[in-house]
């Protein structure tokens, strides 16, 4: 029976215990210089993911603490809070596993199979809140009556939990199936349940492409447009960002691993360049809140993270705000005289 590990190596197990299968089974020539080169290449991917790991985990931590403890929160921003937890904990884990990884280059210890669940599980909690984001908003956009009379209160709070236990769940049956945690089913099972994510994820894509694109013609076609905000500025860009860096994770997982004969195509460490552009997603999106809720207002010596973040997630038009702010001014003025 084969297993996969998080480096991509094949794992055989049978009567006489495992055994490491490498795709280098020599160390003449050409041989040794590949060796060298994945491995100078392994390295160096692995410290970047920590470099970029710890600067994430700081950003998302941050969000955590504004949504969680200084904020009001509304609809929009419990996706946010969600999404900021998924991502910490994929840095999280990302970054204890490269260290690992890098103390196995230069002393032999157990790297646990068990950071397999744990990406899956943090990965898929993480596209599918970005889903249930860009949906939210497309709705919002597309049915305002419907969206403001007759949406259920705690739809946002139910839709994540529901979303982080079918994810919890999906992962830990794979593992189970698959062998990480102890012997596992049948080879059949473990090729389902990859079939089963690998399908759940298509239909995530599918409803966050769908949406978006929704969106975007709401935004700029048809007699009834509606005004850019900065809250749909937000959710673009994490988008975006999520199709260019983070599907790559995805890609490898539940693609490649499905298909084990497209691995003698891909050259070496093609999980630490996944697990790297994966990174730089999640380490992105607190960049972009605060980013966005600095546009027009670069006022950094007076502004915190706190305002920035809420003027990320503001659902009003630029005109609207400035008159807010405008009126607020106005009174404070009279009072003042």
């Amino acid at each position: 029976m084969w297993e996969r590990t998080t480096s991509g190596e094949l794992l055989a197990t049978g009567s006489t215990g495992p055994a490491w299968r490498t795709d280098v089974t020599t160390v003449n020539g050409s041989d040794y210089i590949l060796t060298t080169s994945c491995d100078t290449t392994k390295f160096t991917l692995n410290f970047l993911i920590i470099i970029i790991a710890l600067v994430g985990v700081a950003g998302n931590a941050i969000v955590l603490w504004l949504l969680g403890f200084q904020m009001r929160r509304n609809a929009f921003s419990i996706y946010i809070l969600n999404l900021a937890g998924a991502d910490f904990l994929f840095l999280c884990f990302n970054a204890v596993h490269s260290i690992q990884v890098i103390i196995s280059m230069y002393r032999s210890i157990f790297i646990s199979g068990f950071f397999n669940v744990l990406f899956n599980f943090t990965y898929l909690a993480g596209l599918s809140m970005l889903s249930a984001i860009s949906t939210e908003r497309s709705l919002s956009a597309l049915l305002p009556i419907w969206y403001r009379c007759r949406r259920p209160r705690h739809t946002s709070a139910a839709m994540c939990a529901l979303l982080w236990t079918l994810s919890l769940i999906l992962s830990a049956l794979q593992a189970e199936a698959c062998g990480t945690f102890f012997n596992g089913f049948a080879h059949g099972w473990c090729k389902r349940l990859d079939s089963i994510i690998f399908a759940w994820l298509i239909v995530l894509l599918v409803v966050l492409s769908g949406s978006s694109l929704a969106l975007l013609l709401r935004v700029f076609c048809g007699s009834h447009r509606i005004a850019v905000t900065r809250l749909y500025v937000t959710i673009a860009l994490t988008v975006l960002v999520f199709l260019l860096f983070g599907l790559s994770y995805g890609i490898y997982w539940f693609l490649l691993d499905w298909i084990e004969e497209l691995y003698r195509v891909f050259p070496c460490n093609v999980f630490e360049i996944s697990a790297f552009l994966s990174c730089v997603n999640s380490c992105a999106n607190p960049i972009i809140y605060f980013l966005v809720g600095s546009i027009r207002h670069c006022r950094f010596q007076c502004q915190t993270p706190k305002v920035f973040l809420q003027r990320a997630l503001q659902d009003v038009p630029e005109e609207e705000e400035g008159a807010e702010r405008g009126s607020s001014r106005k009174s404070g003025e009279l009072e003042t005289v």
